[in-house]
């Protein structure tokens, strides 16, 4: 009864918070992010995750939810004694002897604090924050019920499918929720690179790990920002800045499974070795996407617009018909800002956001995956930025493309060999299948669906062209119908005429001046018929 209690009341907080900003009046960036900070940590979480899509949303509500990602109210140390007593018992202390009380991080679903072990070793304790998992789950449960009750899917429609940022908030939010999965992220990444000397991961304590403490390793290094540091160290800052150019490629290209927040804080220097660190956000790239980005990468590099046109059209799910032709101009009038361009001179971040306005325009949902990839690319290019700003992530894709090709040679030409296989077998059925389509013709059984790309107007034109013709044909058979009745002696008469027939020459002239203004008149004033 409690519980019900608790939702109706949030139910009508909420409510009152849709209401007090007016919403019914439509909606604007601030507007939004305002609504998001006032309904809590579940909203400002979905406003986190909306921030990534720019695919979905126009790039200035992505930039102004950009804002929610600041650090959120730390939980009282009551809360998280709470959380330890249910994962290790009262008597948890004895697990942690020193437990610093002020958190390192804090964010919408969990915080992190620095601690020491029994065997003195320094870790890194991340917490759930206690019943978030249900709070959320409730609130979703409102926050649809609120969007029927006021008919907000109407209302921010033009923005946002709220029905599908909701699915997939909730779908992230339930894998983020979950530390053994992002225990998991961290051990395969570890295992991942185990061979690579400058690329590293925390190891992670599985024996003190459950899906509401996750503990890790504490990495003591220097933040790929700190660029004073680095030098006093003696670090060579363009060095370590290629590495992680390369490495962050690799995961990318060949492993499809890559850091989706690559920002300065989550990557530290220590000993001369690149130490990534929480994986509680990563992305993942199947083998199909993983081969379009590779082609893609390669067609930017070599300013193929044919090419990024493919790629964009093969990887992306158009949610309304495209203008193709229209289409195709715009992706290469965004090409040409880059053809002349040295590989040093381009702003990623820029062009990714140019790429992802086009498809916004064009409703072109990219996969999770890509979405999460152009982000954290973004986010990259500012981290090597503070590391190195001679480093250029977009030359080093290229040759890592180029390496690849080198690598996967042998790959390729087995690749070559199956697909000739392939294309000569379908070659010895054509005969056979030319003969059935023959017969389906004489048959009268053979169908062709044919679908012009990007002819809205000539169909439009072919339309008002055979409604004018069927009016010519309806005069012509007026008239010629008229005249035989002239011919006649049917009564009564008028001036002469059998009655019917003078009827019939009137509204064929009629017509015909109609059609004469429609077609003279209208036509100057592009009011096409």
């Amino acid at each position: 009864m409690a519980k019900t209690k608790a939702s109706g009341a949030r139910f009508i907080e909420i409510l009152s918070i849709l209401r007090k900003h007016k919403i019914q009046k439509g909606m604007d960036p601030v507007k939004f992010r305002e609504i998001l900070e006032d309904l809590g940590p579940t909203f400002v979480k979905i406003g986190q995750i909306m921030s990534t899509r720019q695919d979905m949303f126009s790039q200035r509500y992505c930039k102004e939810l950009e804002k929610l990602r600041s650090n959120v109210r730390p939980m009282p140390m009551s809360d998280v004694d709470m959380v330890l007593t249910r994962a290790f018992g009262p008597n948890w202390h004895t697990l942690f002897p020193y437990f610093d009380e002020d958190p390192l991080g804090s964010a919408s679903i969990a915080q992190v604090h620095a601690a020491k072990l029994a065997n003195g070793e320094h870790v890194v304790v991340k917490i759930q924050r206690p019943n978030i998992y249900q709070i959320m789950e409730r609130d979703i449960k409102l926050v649809r019920k609120a969007a029927r009750f006021l008919n907000l899917s109407d209302i921010v429609s033009s923005v946002v499918d709220l029905d599908m940022v909701l699915d997939e908030f909730w779908t992230t939010s339930q894998q983020e929720m979950d530390f053994t999965i992002e225990a998991r992220f961290a051990k395969r990444f570890k295992e991942t690179y185990a061979d690579v000397k400058y690329i590293d991961a925390p190891c992670i304590y599985d024996q003190y790990t459950s899906r509401y403490v996750l503990v890790m390793e504490y990495i003591d290094g220097i933040d790929v920002n700190q660029s004073a540091q680095l030098d006093d160290h003696g670090y060579d800052r363009k060095d370590l800045a290629k590495k992680l150019a390369y490495n962050y490629i690799s995961q990318i290209i060949e492993n499809g499974f890559f850091h989706a927040d690559p920002h300065s804080g989550n990557i530290r220097i220590r000993d001369d070795v690149i130490v990534w660190i929480d994986f509680g956000m990563m992305g993942t790239l199947d083998t199909r996407e993983r081969e379009i980005m590779k082609d893609a990468v390669q067609a930017i590099a070599m300013r193929d617009t044919m090419s990024v046109v493919d790629d964009i059209l093969a990887i992306g799910k158009p949610k309304k018909e495209i203008d193709y032709a229209k289409f195709m101009v715009e992706i290469e009038e965004f090409m040409n800002q880059y053809i002349n361009m040295p590989f040093s001179q381009i702003d990623i971040a820029k062009m990714i956001q140019d790429v992802f306005a086009i498809c916004h325009n064009y409703r072109i949902q990219l996969p999770k995956g890509v979405s999460m990839l152009a982000r954290s690319m973004t986010v990259m290019e500012a981290t090597l930025e503070d590391l190195d700003p001679n480093t250029n992530m977009l030359q080093i894709a290229a040759n890592h493309k180029a390496t690849m090709r080198q690598f996967h040679l042998k790959h390729e030409f087995k690749q070559w060999i199956r697909d000739n296989a392939r294309a000569y077998e379908k070659t010895l059925h054509i005969p056979g299948q030319t003969s059935d389509v023959l017969k389906m013709l004489e048959r009268g059984q053979l169908k062709m669906n044919l679908n012009l790309l990007g002819s809205n107007q000539p169909i439009a034109k072919l339309d008002r062209m055979v409604n004018r013709l069927i009016v010519c044909i309806l005069i012509s058979a007026i008239l010629l119908g008229s005249s035989l009745l002239c011919m006649t002696n049917m009564k009564p008469e008028i001036l002469g005429i059998p009655a019917l027939g003078f009827i019939g020459f009137v509204v064929a002239i009629l017509m015909s001046f109609w059609l004469f203004v429609k077609m003279l008149v209208l036509h100057r004033r592009n009011k096409m018929f």
